[in-house]
């Protein structure tokens, strides 16, 4: 059964059950519940974003967290949980998520639904370090043998709309028609 945003605002007296901002407050689902009842909490578009993106988490925005673990919601709960464990690299949040306590069906919630460790997050860059994202346009910077054809990648030569591949040190794409294998340190982005 689902809560409605009037239900979620009573609740959370008319602020981000996590920050308490009152600003842009939105219904946020949690992820991987098995009580979906219970899986819904009102959000700030900050907190949202930052959950949505787990790359971008703004650790001195969490420290809000000593205060909303408390809450007396499971989601609230079971979100503080998560994002402690991924903080966990900074003092202050592995102090807090050793004194945090989730009773055996929420934290089976929590561990289920995990943020990716920093580790675990591909983050493709090229020469200059700038992040490269799937459909980027690059340009090759040096004059590279393509490996099982007599094709040379020219120095200067435009790649566009790459694709990310699970090696962060290599995106794909397309030159003088045959999809290739490129090193991240061999391409520029452009526009």
């Amino acid at each position: 059964m689902a809560v409605s945003q009037e239900q979620l605002l009573q609740r959370s007296g008319g602020q981000c059950e996590l920050c308490q901002s009152q600003d842009n407050l939105q219904v946020y689902e949690v992820p991987e519940s098995s009580v979906q009842a219970q899986a819904q909490v009102l959000l700030c578009q900050t907190c949202r974003d930052q959950l949505s993106d787990p790359s971008q988490l703004d650790s001195a925005h969490w420290q809000c967290l000593s205060d909303s673990m408390w809450s007396q919601e499971p989601a609230v709960q079971v979100l503080a949980w998560r994002l402690l464990k991924r903080l966990s690299s900074e003092t202050w949040a592995q102090d807090l998520f050793d004194m945090l306590y989730l009773d055996d069906d929420q934290l089976s919630w929590a561990q289920a639904g995990a943020l990716p460790e920093a580790g675990d997050v591909l983050v493709h860059r090229d020469s200059n370090g700038v992040q490269l994202q799937a459909g980027d346009n690059v340009t090759i910077i040096k004059d590279l043998d393509v490996k099982g054809s007599s094709l040379v990648a020219k120095r200067g030569t435009a790649v566009r709309g790459i694709s990310l591949t699970d090696n962060p040190e290599h995106i794909e794409g397309r030159v003088e028609g045959q999809r290739i294998v490129i090193l991240t340190k061999f391409v520029k982005k452009i526009g």
